[in-house]
């Protein structure tokens, strides 16, 4: 296991997942109110799953296909909010700079999730 990872919260990944869950949700706040139980909370939870399922995987790193599947739902929830934001884009309740911003920032944060899909040793640890 690599000794610089403390715990999740030391990985950039997660770091930076959570400040776009963060950022999703203040976003929101500008979405109509038609859109509070549909788009809002949609795209809501699937923000804040990316990085609540990369701590769920840290916590089964003694088992590396544990560790691996949390990560693959988190690389999922961030494909699910990159379609939310095309909605959110498409209904105009976002720029198209806005957009490709955030959805950029998820595809960054996708790629990281890949490499530790790839990768389990770096993280992983055995009993």
């Amino acid at each position: 296991m690599g000794t610089n990872y403390h715990g999740f919260r030391d990985l950039i990944v997660y770091k930076k997942s959570y400040s776009l869950g963060i950022k999703v949700f203040e976003l929101t706040k500008t979405f109509p109110k038609e859109e509070r139980y549909s788009l809002s909370d949609q795209i809501r939870r699937s923000s804040r799953s990316v990085s609540v399922n990369i701590s769920e995987a840290w916590a089964f790193r003694q088992y590396p296909k544990s560790f691996i599947s949390k990560l693959f739902i988190s690389y999922g929830e961030a494909s699910e909010t990159n379609v939310w934001l095309d909605y959110a884009r498409d209904h105009h309740h976002i720029s198209d700079d806005i957009h490709k911003k955030i959805f950029d920032q998820y595809e960054e944060v996708q790629k990281m999730l890949r490499s530790m899909i790839q990768q389990p040793g770096k993280f992983c640890h055995h009993k």
